[in-house]
């Protein structure tokens, strides 16, 4: 037996044609929903890229106890589990996390493994001077952007691409073993993640008039770009996504040519969506998880039952990919893993859970059972208490600073940890949940989210299950405080938030903030904030308005950024009428 995942980034369900799609050019997408099953209510978990991993890996949600970050210690593996049991397990990707210090305990989990260079921002080509930039939509200091164009020079063909080479190694790999048995191959790009960078054969596919500034990655932000940028963004995203689409094709050829659906098991998944425009928002994390990037696509191919062309409707979610890859395998999947082999889902649409939990690490804690979806905010402002437990005190791109690891506990284990204590860190989110409220949906009858509901007996239904996973999963203390939850005994209408909350659910509609709003001044809130603790009394100015936020580890990610672009991109964590504070009294040095 064999199995093979194609995995991308950033795939919003609603841009493919088997979703519904129209205009997008990927009938490969097409074909492969004609050749699997294809899933309409799978969810994703935890959220973003390293913790959607992490689920894959350990058939377990993480994002009630910890952050962005490597695997444990503790943590189970689907891909060494299967090595150990003699499965070839080998790893293809241009995900460029995977080699910084939040990602860098997966890829050695495999057998054998292969990275590729180049893609947003990865620090790969080395030159001191700066790059040529075209003149581009207004987007706030982001680093990354620098090291982009440099990597974009190296980039000019499509051989070149880093998802292009992927998929050749991929390719590589397939006919290398076809003729062997018991092995996994992962095949895993970072598009259409962005930025939107393809090449002229797919931009031709989206034809447009515009003669804009350069426009193809935006900030995970409010829209405040015109209609026509909008339109334009997305067709940058399309063609991106067609290139994928052509990749994907690739692939489907192979098993076509060599016959591998006789014993192959093929899984085509993503980690999240995107928001491309949908609800004002671009991109992820800062706002709730609406459809656009937690209900993603699935399709999956099983030989044993041999099921094409059929749609199935029961929830699933990334917790199951893990267990359904050890399961094809005759292999048990462990007592830590919360997911559940979809086999039966696949041949008959056989449940296997009646709701499902998402959410990232601080944000919103969410529920739904397929139908409804509540989105729980925190109960007050400030989104604290918060803690993180680790042994692998690790962020995205950096390790925990020692000011924070100085405030470091060591606690009782949980189950999953097998016995092992982990330390507890004062954790902290790149968001403040409450600016958005907490807000519930009827899918059925509004799709597109656009109309959150107050129905005091749906909130109770949805907190009680809620609150009944939250449960399943050994939430910290912490997390039932910060919901405003019981952490034991039943959940009963004092707990509920949506009536409660109405007005930052409104208030999160209202435009965002802009440089005119505030006085022109040598230092205020369009500064870069590094340059405003350069001045003792501008720090101090922070320091009064921003108290604890200034000593977050989060810090040293915005000194690039003013406090004006924070707040854009970190909703809630800078109030407007704080940043108003700010501005007045930084005007006055």
């Amino acid at each position: 037996m064999k199995a093979i995942m194609v995995m991308f980034d950033s795939l919003n369900r609603r841009f493919l044609p088997p979703y519904g799609a129209e205009g997008v050019h990927a009938p490969n997408f097409t074909r492969l929903a004609e050749r699997t099953a294809t899933f309409d209510t799978c969810y994703g978990g935890s959220m973003p890229c390293m913790p959607a991993r992490r689920e894959m890996h350990t058939g377990r949600h993480n994002f009630l106890h910890r952050g962005w970050g490597p695997l444990e210690p503790f943590d189970d593996s689907v891909p060494e589990i299967l090595k150990e049991h003699g499965v070839y397990t080998h790893l293809v990707t241009d995900h460029q996390h995977y080699w910084l210090d939040g990602g860098a305990t997966y890829h050695p989990r495999y057998n054998t493994f292969e990275l590729f260079r180049g893609q947003e921002g990865d620090e790969w080509k080395g030159h001191v001077a700066d790059p040529d930039v075209p003149e581009s939509v207004a987007h706030t200091a982001n680093p990354l952007r620098r090291q982009d164009w440099i990597n974009r020079l190296y980039l000019t063909e499509e051989a070149d691409h880093p998802q292009t080479q992927t998929f050749d190694a991929g390719m590589h790999f397939i006919r290398t073993n076809h003729t062997e048995d018991d092995w996994f191959l992962q095949i895993e790009t970072f598009d259409p993640h962005e930025p939107f960078f393809s090449y002229d054969d797919y931009k031709k596919l989206y034809p447009d008039d515009y003669d804009g500034p350069h426009f193809d990655w935006p900030d995970y932000k409010r829209v405040t770009e015109t209609p026509e940028q909008v339109a334009h963004l997305r067709n940058q995203y399309m063609a991106l996504l067609s290139m994928c689409d052509r990749s994907l094709g690739r692939v489907l050829d192979l098993m076509d040519d060599l016959s591998l659906w006789e014993d192959t098991l093929l899984v085509v998944c993503t980690d999240h969506g995107l928001l491309l425009g949908e609800h004002d928002w671009w991109g992820k994390n800062t706002p709730p998880f609406w459809g656009e990037t937690i209900h993603t696509p699935l399709f999956v191919w099983d030989p044993r039952s041999r099921v094409a062309g059929e749609r199935r409707k029961s929830l699933v979610q990334t917790i199951d990919f893990g267990p359904t890859l050890l399961e094809f395998f005759g292999i048990d999947r462990t007592p830590d893993m919360r997911g559940m082999p979809l086999r039966h889902v696949v041949a008959e649409d056989i449940p296997v859970r009646d709701a499902g939990l998402f959410g990232c690490f601080g944000g919103h804690v969410s529920v739904t059972d397929g139908r409804y979806v509540y989105m729980r905010a925190c109960a007050t402002q400030g989104n604290q208490p918060l803690a993180e437990y680790t042994l692998m005190p690790t962020h995205m791109r950096g390790r925990f600073p020692v000011e924070t690891l100085r405030h470091a506990t060591l606690t009782e284990p949980f189950s999953f940890t097998k016995g092992v204590a982990t330390l507890r860190v004062p954790g902290y989110s790149y968001t403040d949940p409450y600016a958005f409220g907490t807000l519930l949906y009827d899918l059925e009858n509004d799709p597109e989210q656009r109309t959150p509901l107050i129905d005091d007996d749906l909130e109770l239904r949805m907190a009680t299950l809620l609150t009944r996973l939250l449960r399943i999963e050994e939430a910290p203390p912490e997390q039932y405080e910060r919901l405003g939850l019981p952490r034991n005994g039943p959940v009963t209408r004092d707990h509920l938030l949506v009536q409660k909350q109405w007005e930052q659910v409104q208030a999160a509609e209202r435009p965002p903030l802009t440089a005119e709003e505030f006085p022109s001044s040598r230092l205020g809130v369009l500064t870069p904030t590094r340059d405003l603790l350069t001045e003792p009394a501008a720090e101090a100015v922070l320091r009064r308005h921003l108290g604890a936020l200034m000593e977050s580890p989060m810090l040293p990610e915005a000194l690039p950024f003013s406090l004006l672009e924070i707040s854009e991109l970190a909703t809630g964590l800078i109030s407007r009428e704080t940043l108003h504070a700010i501005a007045e009294d930084l005007a006055g040095l």
